[in-house]
């Protein structure tokens, strides 16, 4: 377990496009992203920073409103 989580922000150089054209899909008949960043750290390249702050998920209409919440909160809106 970990207190670290994977935000989804990825930059990539031009390199990438040719990762991506050699990945086989997945079980589920998609490129995963995760198979690039696998990749890149098998050329020992990834790269990553740890940013200050937080995060929440903001992927439902609820957890969107509760981190509006959340901000609004911070701010004393």
């Amino acid at each position: 377990k970990s207190d670290y989580a994977v935000t989804g922000i990825y930059m990539y150089d031009k390199k990438v496009f040719d990762i991506a054209k050699a990945l086989k899909p997945s079980k589920r008949g998609e490129l995963e992203i995760t198979d690039v960043n696998n990749e890149y750290i098998k050329l020992g390249q990834m790269t990553f920073d740890v940013m200050d702050g937080w995060w929440t998920d903001c992927g439902t209409h609820e957890s969107l409103l509760r981190a509006n919440n959340l901000v609004a909160k911070a701010r004393n809106v």
